[in-house]
């Protein structure tokens, strides 16, 4: 049996800021990981290509505000920071 992946320890090194900030980016990744998991059936950040995070940038926050695509795009900003990649996004 294995345990499911904990994001809050994954993010841990990297995740700075007020509580607040941080359970918003943890709460985000977990979404951009379900997300991920159900299309793509990739359940670890370790695993995601750029593509996946693209396409998730494309389809989930799309409908939202301007505030919340942004948020959105830190989180990821801070996942790919801690899987030292060096993606760009231009959305």
């Amino acid at each position: 049996m294995s345990k499911p992946f904990d994001m809050e320890l994954f993010l841990a090194g990297v995740l700075t800021g007020a509580h607040a900030t941080r359970q918003r980016h943890l709460r985000q990744a977990k979404i951009i990981q379900a997300e991920i998991a159900e299309r793509w059936k990739r359940d670890t950040p370790s695993a995601w290509r750029r593509k996946h995070v693209t396409w998730f940038l494309e389809r989930r926050p799309n409908r939202r505000s301007d505030a919340t695509r942004y948020y959105y795009l830190l989180t990821v900003r801070l996942l790919a920071r801690r899987l030292q990649k060096t993606w760009g996004f231009n959305l």
